[in-house]
C-alpha cells in the first residue's frame, strides 16, 4: 500500500457498472435526505445489492462520499475556468462563490467533510478539494489584482468564509435559509470600496 486514499472508479464490466451506478444513485438520494451519516445498509438495499457489493466498490464511507460529490467538485473547477475569462473578476468570483456554497451544502455533513478533506491528503476527497481550492484561489487573486477584493484575504480565509455560509445553508429550515444574507455580508466585508 502506497498510503494514497482509495478513489472509487467505475468498473469496466457491465454488471459491475450497473451495481456501481445503482449504489451511487442510492447514496446520493440517501445523503440528500439523511445526510453524510446515512445508513450504508439502507443504501445497499435501495441499490438492490448486498452490503458486501457496496463495500467492494466503496470500501469506506469516505470513498462513497467522494464518488457521490466528485462531479460537483469537478463542475466547480470547470465553472471557475469559464468564469475566469469574463470581463469582471469580481463578478466571476461572486458567481463562483455562490455556486460553491450550494455545492458545499448539498447534504448535511458535507461541509465538514470537505473542510477536512481540503487539508488532509489521506482523505479520498482531498485531490478534488485541492483542485477546487486552486480554481477559487485563482479567481480570488484576479479580483485582488483588479483592486476589487481586499489584498489581505487569503485563499484559506476565503474557503473558511464559504464553509461558514455553507454551514448556515446546511442548517437551514424550510422557512429560513440565511445563507444568501450571510454571503452578502461576507462580500461586503471582503470587497473594496471605489
Amino acid at each position: 500500500m502506497d498510503g494514497k486514499p482509495y478513489i472509487a472508479q467505475r468498473p469496466k464490466r457491465a454488471d459491475g457498472r450497473r451495481n456501481y451506478d445503482a449504489i451511487l444513485a442510492a447514496a446520493r438520494k440517501a445523503f440528500e435526505s439523511a445526510g453524510a451519516d446515512a445508513s450504508l445498509e439502507d443504501i445497499a438495499s435501495q441499490a438492490g445489492v448486498a452490503i458486501g457489493t457496496l463495500y467492494r466498490h466503496f470500501p469506506t464511507r469516505a470513498s462513497l462520499v467522494e464518488a457521490a460529490t466528485r462531479d460537483g467538485l469537478e463542475n466547480l473547477v470547470a465553472h471557475a475556468e469559464r468564469l475566469a475569462s469574463g470581463p469582471d473578476p469580481l463578478d466571476a468570483l461572486v458567481a463562483w462563490m455562490r455556486e460553491a456554497v450550494v455545492h458545499f451544502s448539498t447534504f448535511r455533513g458535507l461541509v465538514g467533510i470537505l473542510a477536512q478533506s481540503m487539508y488532509d491528503e489521506g482523505t479520498p476527497s482531498h485531490t478534488m478539494c485541492s483542485a477546487m481550492h486552486h480554481s477559487g484561489a485563482d479567481l480570488l487573486r484576479a479580483a485582488q489584482a483588479a483592486g476589487r477584493v481586499r489584498h489581505d484575504l487569503t485563499p484559506d480565509e476565503l474557503f473558511d468564509l464559504l464553509s461558514g455560509a455553507a454551514w448556515v445553508r446546511e442548517q437551514a429550515t424550510p422557512d429560513r435559509d440565511g445563507s444568501s444574507r450571510f454571503l452578502e455580508l461576507v462580500l461586503e466585508g471582503i470587497t473594496t470600496r471605489d
